[in-house]
């Protein structure tokens, strides 16, 4: 017998069910992106590994241990399939010189990789949305970017994410603080695993991001980055600091927050929630002012964040979960004439705002009706012969003891609203 073939471990499907709400959250993300000005840029899911390398860093544990890399059999050329955006987004704005004609607001939506173990909220192929503001300086766009995230929570409802934000100052006040911590974290070298040590060599700063417990007090007595800051580093995350509290939006300063990737600068910040286990960031980014020189285009100032969307589809699902969210009507109609005549029920339905699954595929009133109670519908809406006949519509509650009646199709959006609301639609 043939062995049956399966989708590779940790690249899932996204079957009927799961894709309505990722078409939801997809146009809530557009809707939201184009109303700040940021206009869409794709890029291509190979490139070549060297801009991972040269943009990301050599001593990152993506670079390091996650990218899917080879060498192409033809060509020679050493590719990899994205393990992130922001380093694509930038090489596009240089090769095509984007920023030519002033600042740029970029979007892009699509799938990242990475070879990782995958868990709840971390897969191997996994979905991004990411802005990124290019040629911009100041602290304003900072802020802009997190009062962006903050709308977007709300536009999807969810609730229950915090912000954290740090800065990493400037290059040469990073090195002053790597100093000391090398220093600290040498002296203390006996309490470190074998992974931090390895970071001790390379890429110090992320041994501050450690979970492991057995290291925290070590940790928690390291030099802090924000006490080596200089006058224009402090300025910038006042700045940001001070429109956030403008807005009323509240945030964290997380002096242990570093974020993965060397390519950071000044502020940098991650949105976290307790809903989803260990995966708890859900969003990510900050300022990177070196990165467009460093793939090759002129200076240039810039920032940006990406959110992980498997994770935000978790909490949108399980925001649908705990409120109960189901359709107002399911429409159950049996018969040609009835079916036509659900059709412009249900339609006329939706007109009025309600959220109505209309039965398809035949079938028994008692197993429509089945099929209603279980979506969770607060009204069944049914259609027999008798009533595509009479154009009428049988109305029955399905939450509590109440009779059903016929109405008119004329009356039926006043009907259901009088079971729902009490009241009649305009």
């Amino acid at each position: 017998m043939t062995q049956t073939l399966q989708a590779v471990r940790g690249m899932n499907d996204i079957l009927p069910d799961q894709a309505e709400l990722w078409e939801r959250f997809e146009e809530t993300v557009r809707g939201w992106l184009a109303a700040y000005g940021y206009r869409n840029v794709r890029t291509p899911l190979l490139e070549h590994t060297a801009l991972f390398r040269r943009a990301i860093g050599e001593a990152t544990d993506i670079v390091e241990k996650e990218m899917y890399s080879f060498v192409d059999e033809l060509s020679g050329e050493h590719l990899t399939l994205r393990p992130e955006a922001t380093a694509s987004v930038v090489r596009a704005a240089v090769e095509h010189s984007l920023l030519y004609s002033g600042p740029q607001r970029l979007w892009y939506m699509g799938p990242m990789y990475r070879h990782e173990r995958p868990q709840k909220g971390r897969f191997r192929q996994f979905h991004q949305v990411g802005a990124e503001a290019l040629g911009y300086a100041g602290p304003d766009v900072d802020a802009e970017l997190l009062l962006m995230c903050a709308r977007l929570w709300g536009d999807l409802g969810i609730d229950g994410i915090r912000l954290h934000i740090n800065s990493l100052g400037s290059l040469d006040e990073r090195l002053a603080h790597r100093e000391a911590l090398v220093a600290h974290l040498r002296a203390h070298e006996g309490e470190l695993d074998e992974d931090s040590r390895r970071r001790l060599q390379t890429n110090p700063l992320r041994v501050l991001d450690s979970k492991n417990q057995a290291m925290q007090q070590v940790i928690a007595g390291a030099p802090k980055l924000l006490d080596f800051l200089g006058d224009a580093s402090l300025a910038h995350f006042e700045g940001v600091q001070a429109i956030l509290k403008d807005a009323g939006l509240p945030y964290t300063i997380d002096a242990r927050l570093v974020r993965g990737l060397d390519y950071y600068n000044l502020t940098v910040f991650e949105w976290i929630t307790d809903q989803l286990g260990a995966q708890g960031t859900v969003c990510g980014g900050g300022r990177y002012d070196g990165l467009i020189e460093q793939i090759g285009g002129k200076p240039a100032p810039a920032a940006g964040f990406a959110m992980g969307v498997e994770r935000l589809i978790a909490l949108m699902q399980k925001a649908e979960d705990d409120s109960g969210a189901a359709p107002d009507v399911y429409v159950v109609n049996q018969g040609e004439a009835a079916t036509r005549l659900a059709f412009r029920a249900a339609e006329r339905l939706r007109d009025h705002g309600l959220a109505v699954i209309q039965h398809c595929g035949g079938g028994s009133f008692k197993s429509q009706m089945k099929r209603a109670d279980a979506s969770g519908a607060t009204i069944a809406a049914i259609i027999g012969d008798d009533e595509a006949a009479a154009g009428e519509v049988t109305v029955k509650p399905l939450r509590e003891e109440r009779g059903q009646s016929r109405v008119a199709l004329e009356r039926l959006a006043d009907a259901v609203s009088e079971l729902l609301y009490g009241e009649h639609f305009e």
